[in-house]
């Protein structure tokens, strides 16, 4: 049981690694860099500004979530959703033009990272709906429900 618990815990911290501590300490080092490239999508700098605070925000709290398996189903659910819109805002592969014409040019690096988002939002799918459809069934019956990772039981002889 305990060595079930430990992987279970590593897999999960291994899915937020880049969130908690990577993406978000580098937000709160480099803000002036996070808002500035918030601000090549959305030119306001104040909704630029909301944007990584908000993103700041998912990051820390879901990715704590998802590794406590406190609310880690929606905090996955959640953080499958950022993943899926951090791709389409932030890796558009098809505004450089160069995917067809330049085979090391800058839309082959971002279908790439592209790809990666949406591969670690399925990861965090896994975690929301689980394998099964009594999974699926579960967390739609009940969003702020924790899979529990790492609740033991204990089987009493009679």
């Amino acid at each position: 049981m305990l060595l079930g618990n430990i992987i279970e815990a590593l897999v999960r911290l291994v899915l937020v690694l880049l969130f908690l501590p990577f993406s978000a300490l580098d937000k709160i080092l480099d803000f002036k860099g996070a808002t500035a490239q918030a601000a090549q999508v959305v030119r306001d700098p104040r909704l630029a500004t909301a944007l990584i605070l908000a993103g700041l925000g998912v990051e820390i709290f879901m990715s704590l979530g998802v590794v406590s398996g406190l609310h880690d189903r929606l905090c996955a659910f959640v953080l499958a959703g950022y993943c899926a819109l951090t791709a389409l805002l932030w890796k558009r592969f098809w505004a450089p033009g160069d995917f067809w014409s330049d085979h090391e040019g800058r839309a082959r690096g971002l279908f790439w990272d592209f790809l990666k988002n949406l591969a670690l939002a399925g990861g965090f799918l896994l975690i929301t709906f689980g394998t099964g459809a009594d999974s699926a069934r579960a967390f739609l019956a009940d969003p702020l429900s924790s899979t529990h990772p790492y609740a033991t039981s204990v089987v009493l002889a009679p």
